[in-house]
């Protein structure tokens, strides 16, 4: 089983993301953007360093008692080793993110190695019926339980 992403200002959202993640698998592989991947996204605002992200990663893992069953790898691209890992069964995603997915899929089968099961996680709801994400959070319209800020 694995999961990847940013978990920059890790959310209500994140948390749903990780704990669907451990719900269907026993280990899970989750994948963390690497600062050089978040430079290449061209985010539409400041996010946190690799290292802050592992560390409140790692918090909420430790107090979901979900720690001793993950495995954190640093992601320096969109894929990871979910091309490569004959291994892996299954990605657990967002619906941002399903077609990432499938593009994984689809090298997978080039690489002649199974495709995976995937799993898609809908987006979690803010107050206001719009999903929660970082960027609203860090423009401050919301905090990350996805309560208004700003009307």
């Amino acid at each position: 089983m694995a999961v990847g992403g940013t978990f920059d200002e890790l959310h209500r959202g994140h948390k749903t993301l990780l704990l669907k993640a451990f719900e269907v698998g026993d280990h899970v592989v989750i994948g963390l953007s690497s600062d050089a991947l978040v430079r290449q996204m061209n985010k539409p605002h400041v996010t946190a360093a690799y290292d802050e992200r592992l560390e409140n990663l790692e918090v909420f893992l430790r107090d979901s008692e979900l720690l001793g069953r993950a495995e954190v790898v640093a992601l320096d691209d969109a894929y990871g080793t979910s091309i490569s890992d004959p291994y892996l069964e299954a990605l657990v995603v967002s619906e941002e993110t399903r077609r990432t997915a499938l593009k994984i899929n689809e090298l997978r089968l080039k690489a002649e190695l199974s495709p995976l099961a995937i799993i898609t996680v809908s987006m979690v709801p803010s107050q206001n019926c719009t999903p929660i994400s970082t960027t609203r959070i860090r423009k401050g319209e919301m905090d990350k339980e996805g309560r208004l800020l700003k009307i």
